[in-house]
């Protein structure tokens, strides 16, 4: 039988979630920074903060999801069974790809940190 988080869709979508806010923090902070004065260090370091936090909680959310999809018990890719173990075999794999793709969506988010060399 399925826990309460194996059966949920809200682990699955964690990582796009974490994403989608990492998204907002760095645009508010950048836009509330530069409007006050033209700091390019803090802003910078708000980014870099937000990007580390936010790639944490996407690598716990992808190894949780790696966990739980549980692929080198069999080397299975199909999960198309309408077994339990393939609900939650399925559950996994596509919480450990949005795990992948929103760290990929993080890094490119926080990149501009790199560059940024004023405000104006």
């Amino acid at each position: 039988m399925l826990g309460p988080r194996e059966s949920s869709l809200w682990h699955m979508i964690s990582a796009p979630t974490i994403w989608a806010l990492h998204f907002c923090v760095v645009y508010g902070w950048t836009a509330s920074v530069c409007a006050r004065g033209p700091d390019p260090a803090a802003a910078r370091l708000g980014i870099g903060i937000a990007t580390a936090v936010a790639l944490l909680g996407i690598a716990v959310v992808g190894w949780r999801a790696w966990r739980q999809w549980d692929y080198l018990d069999d080397y299975d890719y199909e999960h198309d069974g309408p077994s339990v173990e393939d609900r939650r075999e399925f559950l996994g794999h596509a919480g450990w790809l949005l795990a992948i793709v929103s760290a990929i969506g993080v890094i490119f988010v926080g990149m501009p940190a790199l560059f940024i060399e004023t405000c104006l």
